[in-house]
């Protein structure tokens, strides 16, 4: 399932709003969350971050493009403090802005089950967490991985083969980087971009990217590409 949401045509006043609103705009800024806006020594984004998104946001789109679910229990309250026009979440499958989804892709559910069957078994895990639920294959890889981290884990697992009978849209890979690659060999359609620590991956389907979704957003406000700026810990294109 993937598209745009509502009809192909946007209302003519709302489009007067949009393009008034992009004569008073130079471009849009994105970030990612993770190593680059939020500081992971202390979980928060630091002040100076905090005042260069306000200075910025008075000429420019602000753009939140991430891996993370931002409606997840581990982003509670990161929306609000940061307050971006648009965000680009789960490795652009899901692209909101002016409070509505612009576009969202989910995985077939037959590439879900073989990734939760090859992943039965082996040394790491594999999953997706919804809203306060934790749906992971081989589950006790990510008690381990949080407690090295945090010292804790209050995760509330269900059971992973539920996943078949929901929205997945990308999954998450706990375990170190060989296992990684062993996934991208067997399901050459998806591939594993290693989070900071090494510890742990996104599972992306290779025909998404959060490149992919600035660009949609580029559309909706009518605005170049060249008028973009990106920063992340990381390969944009992933």
């Amino acid at each position: 399932m993937e598209g745009r949401k509502g009809s192909d045509s946007t209302d003519y006043t709302e489009q007067k709003d949009i393009n008034m609103k992009n004569q008073l705009k130079k471009g849009i800024v994105s970030f990612d969350v993770d190593m680059t806006l939020l500081n992971h020594q202390d979980w928060k984004i630091p002040i100076s971050a905090m005042k260069a998104l306000e200075r910025l946001r008075t000429q420019y789109y602000i753009v939140v493009a991430t891996g993370r679910d931002m409606d997840a229990k581990f982003s509670v309250g990161l929306t609000e403090l940061i307050g971006p026009d648009a965000m680009i979440q789960l490795n652009g499958t899901k692209i909101t802005a002016d409070g509505q989804i612009l576009y969202e892709h989910q995985m077939d559910q037959k590439l879900v089950r073989e990734l939760l069957q090859f992943t039965e078994g082996k040394s790491f895990a594999m999953g997706v967490t919804v809203g306060s639920e934790d749906y992971f294959m081989n589950a006790e890889y990510v008690t381990r991985h949080d407690m090295i981290r945090w010292g804790q884990s209050d995760r509330s697992f269900q059971d992973p083969w539920k996943l078949l009978e929901m929205p997945v849209r990308t999954m998450a890979y706990i375990g170190k980087e060989p296992g990684a690659k062993l996934v991208e060999e067997a399901f050459p359609q998806v591939k594993l971009p290693m989070f900071s620590s090494r510890e742990g991956a996104d599972v992306i389907e290779r025909k998404v990217s959060k490149a992919d979704g600035l660009a949609r957003l580029c559309e909706y406000w009518e605005m170049p590409v060249s008028q973009t700026i990106a920063f992340g810990d990381r390969d944009f294109r992933n």
